[in-house]
């Protein structure tokens, strides 16, 4: 079941404090960033962190669960730690801090022209 885009906005909405979430549409379902760094998944309407050790240490006992099939284990944020915005911008926070930075994107080679015979 795809996430409704009423929840991203509400996770949004409990992230505004760290003034650099964002979210992007994949396939139905959203990638969650802060400045830039993808840092989880909003997938059938639940929140999937990427595990850190800086996130275990806000997150006594994280729940491991798959964003979707084949994926890799991500801790599983509950609607109802959702509501405590403070404590969610600390872990999301605390995860992208520990992530290493993306790797920047190779621009694409431009499509070699095709060569013409010059005219005799």
């Amino acid at each position: 079941m795809p996430t409704h885009a009423s929840t991203a906005e509400f996770l949004l909405d409990q992230l505004a404090a760290t003034h650099s979430a964002s979210v992007r549409r994949m396939f139905g379902e959203y990638c969650l960033y802060l400045a830039g760094k993808p840092v989880g998944l909003v997938c059938d309407n639940q929140l999937f962190l990427k595990p850190t050790d800086a996130g275990r240490a806000l997150l006594p006992q994280p729940v491991e669960g798959l964003p979707f099939p084949g994926a890799r284990p991500h801790w599983c944020i509950t609607a109802d730690q959702w509501e405590d915005a403070a404590w969610l911008c600390q872990l999301v926070q605390a995860t992208a801090g520990a992530l290493p930075e993306p790797k920047p994107k190779v621009p694409k080679k431009p499509k070699a022209q095709p060569r013409t015979q010059p005219k005799a």
